[in-house]
């Protein structure tokens, strides 16, 4: 792993990966800062601080490849434990705020991106 960032290899479909794992980490670590204290507020840290840890390492070049794969798990075990969570609250997921709806569209394009990026280099 290099300590200086490659960009130049990266297409419109590479960062929009990044804007999308970008905008999914600030709004995790907003909501995380929000609810702070308490447990669940840790779990938005993390989540953020996640998505930016993984967006850093892309730019350094480090395993693209097995960044995408886990990746796709990491955004896909998102939308999961989102899903539970509400569900238990609300059954009819009708009551989406925009900052969920914003939030859950963004990963759900990322992770059609990060499988698609994938299969390119593979």
């Amino acid at each position: 792993m290099s300590a200086t960032l490659e960009t130049e290899s990266l297409t419109p479909l590479h960062w929009l990966a990044i804007v999308l794992a970008v905008v999914s980490g600030a709004i995790h670590l907003v909501l995380g800062i929000q609810f702070f204290p308490g447990g669940q507020p840790i779990a938005f840290l993390l989540a953020g601080l996640g998505f930016f840890g993984a967006v850093v390492l892309f730019l350094l070049d480090y395993r693209r490849r097995l960044l995408y794969i886990v990746g796709v798990l990491f955004v896909a075990l998102q939308i999961v434990l989102w899903l539970v969570l509400n569900q238990t609250h609300d059954p009819s997921l009708l009551s989406v705020d925009p900052t969920e709806a914003i939030d859950k569209s963004a990963q759900v394009i990322l992770i059609v991106l990060l499988v698609v990026l994938y299969g390119r280099e593979s």
